[in-house]
């Protein structure tokens, strides 16, 4: 009925719970569940943007972490702490 993975198995069983509890009320209806947990990237601009902004930030991050490590080293000296 489901696959290996948990994120499909829940959907599937609330879909046959559901189903069944309204057969049990003679309902003509039925529930559709469906699962789709991650966004769907197929479109190769949006995959596109995701790595541009990704870049952006590894770069931003590697712009600020030099000067950090350089301040901390000169507030150890300027302190005179030995590590």
């Amino acid at each position: 009925m489901c696959s290996v993975e948990h994120v499909n198995c829940l959907p599937v069983l609330v879909n046959i719970l559901s189903n069944t509890f309204l057969r049990l009320f003679n309902s003509t209806q039925h529930i559709r569940i469906w699962s789709q947990p991650f966004y769907d990237t197929h479109t190769p601009e949006l995959k596109s943007d995701i790595f541009f902004v990704c870049l952006n930030y590894l770069l931003i991050l590697a712009a600020g972490l030099p000067p950090h490590f350089a301040v901390s080293s000169m507030e150890d000296y300027k302190v005179k702490s030995v590590h």
